[in-house]
């Protein structure tokens, strides 16, 4: 396929040397090494999520994925890691190739990274990010809309509103993120000027992500409008729906204040709902996409199921001469 739409020509593909422009989203609590191998053993980019790891599991995981694969993986980097100079130590001493940042400015490591050869990616949630990370001298932006998992912009802005714009804001490649789980939505975005998609919920639920199964089917139930962005007095973070949830929502409706909120959260308490499988109690962050994920399959599977949708929407649209 010789038109923009395949992969003889994507910029992604060709930076990261990767066969299909799908990318695993580095998420807490699910995407250690059995994740990252598996995507990337099926021809997308497996990323390992090093913000729930402490230095000795983020080695041990790097250490696993390179024994369990011989093509390119990724971590990802939160900026705001208590213990980053580690991490960003053991990335560089075990070869790491690709490194994607997130949740602080991008100016202050990627010439580090640049100096080791290391392909810098930073997740952004609007054009000026975007553009503040290009000057930066990142190698690609993920530019993530507030339909995304986990921790989100506060602008609300929909992925299919933020892809266009920050199309137009920067001419270095660019990954769409946020609400993306089918090949008929990776299509989408690649029409609106993305060179790939980075999917998170979708591949928790798969028997390679580390979070628990309980977790994990608590997703397949999930319907439209069980999961909401939170929190935005502090760190804005979509959650799914319990009773967690509810106690955050009473809070805020009752004017809570950012200390306050906090306070409600404390800490482990990501780690006890995603990885520990606390439905009650625990934090349980996955996108509004979670509504149509209705089964668990392992993660070679559902590259290949999107990438195969993905390429018979492209022949229904760009029909093959």
């Amino acid at each position: 396929m010789a038109n923009r739409f395949g992969t003889q020509h994507n910029s992604i593909c060709k930076l990261f040397g990767i066969e299909f422009p799908i990318i695993q989203a580095g998420m807490i609590w699910a995407s250690g090494w059995k994740l990252a191998s598996a995507v990337s053993n099926a021809g997308g980019l497996g990323i390992i999520g090093a913000g729930s790891m402490y230095p000795h599991i983020l080695l041990e995981n790097i250490q696993q994925c390179k024994a369990a694969t011989s093509k390119p993986f990724a971590v990802n980097l939160p900026l705001l890691y208590p213990d980053i100079e580690t991490h960003i130590q053991t990335i560089i001493k075990e070869g790491v190739k690709i490194v994607f940042t997130s949740a602080g400015s991008p100016k202050t490591y990627t010439p580090l990274f640049k100096e080791h050869g290391i392909t810098v990616v930073h997740i952004v949630s609007s054009s000026l990010f975007a553009q503040k990370a290009a000057s930066a001298g990142v190698d690609a932006i993920v530019a993530e809309g507030f339909e995304a998992g986990g921790h989100n912009g506060r602008e609300e802005t929909t992925t299919m509103v933020l892809i266009p714009a920050v199309r137009k804001a920067i001419n270095i490649p660019l990954i769409a993120a946020g609400g993306i789980a089918t090949g008929a939505q990776m299509l989408a975005a690649m029409v609106l000027g993305a060179d790939a998609v980075q999917i998170g919920s979708r591949f928790i639920c798969t028997p390679e992500a580390s979070s628990h199964d309980n977790f994990k089917h608590k997703i397949l139930e999930a319907k439209e409008g069980d999961t909401q962005l939170m929190m935005k007095k502090t760190v804005p973070v979509r959650l799914l729906k319990n009773p967690f949830y509810e106690q955050v929502s009473l809070a805020e409706n009752n004017g809570a204040s950012a200390e306050d909120l906090k306070a409600i959260l404390g800490k482990g308490r990501a780690k006890k709902g995603m990885f520990e499988g606390d439905l009650i109690e625990g934090e349980l962050e996955v996108g509004q996409v979670a509504s149509l994920i209705n089964n668990i399959i392992p993660a070679a599977d559902i590259v290949k199921e999107i990438w195969n949708d993905y390429l018979a929407g492209v022949e229904e649209i760009v029909p093959a001469k």
